[in-house]
């Protein structure tokens, strides 16, 4: 009994690490682990254009800032406006990479690189959740993995918006914070 008892878990023990590793699947011999990010679903208007390649896969988890301010060239009128964000930069398995922050916006990974950007594109994303972003990279200060990076997507947006709170006279200048999550996506010449 306890002879079929081993052997019936060793099969199926062999049987799950087969079928884990036909899931896992194989490039050139070698295991492939996350697939690369595509943007492939993106809207036209945030994906990078042709001849750049993914370098860098992060997830940004943090807080954005509002504060209700007069609008623009309409005396009387309040809105709430992105005064920055926060956010920590993650790779895929949630270990800290570096942080985001601004303004102006800025992403400096913990191997001393660090680089600003300017906003190309916004599309729509889900309710509730900021927008989809492609961003132009100004050139990385420091070495590390943002040297030579050219353009930055915010996808899979998480969360993010302006309060739904009262924005008047009486709360001009105060500030609230919202929590988000997006996806950074990197991205070099090829």
């Amino acid at each position: 009994m306890q002879k079929t008892k081993l052997s019936s878990l060793s099969l199926a023990g062999l049987a799950a690490a087969a079928l884990l590793s036909a899931c896992a699947g194989t490039l050139d011999g070698m295991p492939t682990s996350i697939p690369m990010f595509s943007q492939a679903a993106l809207p036209a208007a945030v994906q990078v254009p042709a001849g750049h390649r993914v370098v860098l896969e992060t997830v940004g988890v943090g807080q954005i800032t509002y504060e209700c301010r007069e609008k623009a060239a309409m005396a009387g009128q309040f809105e709430w406006v992105f005064a920055g964000p926060e956010a920590t930069l993650q790779d895929r398995q949630g270990r800290a990479l570096g942080r985001y922050f601004g303004p102006p916006a800025t992403w400096a990974l913990n191997d001393g690189s660090a680089l600003t950007a300017t906003q190309l594109a916004v599309a729509p994303a889900a309710a509730g959740s900021i927008p989809l972003q492609l961003v132009k990279a100004n050139p990385a200060t420091g070495s590390g993995a943002l040297v030579g990076v050219t353009h930055i997507q915010r996808v899979a947006t998480r969360g993010g918006v302006a309060p739904a709170l009262p924005c008047g006279m009486a709360e001009k200048g105060r500030k609230e914070i919202v929590k988000y999550q997006a996806d950074y996506i990197f991205w070099k010449a090829a």
